[in-house]
């Protein structure tokens, strides 16, 4: 078979075209958020030196549900949850449509 005439469907098409095309965008962007605050909250716990023990008493939440909350696999996240966080950390929960 001759390389050069074996035709790449994918080859050009956006990441997200791709995403969109397998029906896993919406997915994979709401995975990527969950897995980014998750981050940033927990470089916040570490910069404020704060332990899970202590962000969690501060939360008024059990440990456990502050693991779920910096589990990047967890999508079960509230939005109250999110807020109550982003206000123990000394910031604010922002969300827009885009």
């Amino acid at each position: 078979m001759n390389i050069k005439n074996v035709k790449h469907k994918n080859i050009g098409q956006s990441l997200d075209d791709f995403l969109e095309e397998e029906g896993i965008l919406e997915e994979v962007e709401e995975a990527a958020i969950k897995r980014v605050l998750a981050y940033q909250i927990e470089q916040l716990m570490e910069e404020q030196g704060l332990t899970k023990t202590a962000m969690a008493v501060k939360m008024k939440t059990s440990r456990s549900a502050l693991n779920r909350l910096l589990s990047p696999e967890n999508e079960s996240v509230t939005l109250r949850t999110l807020g109550r966080a982003a206000s123990v950390l000394g910031k604010r929960l922002s969300l827009k449509l885009a």
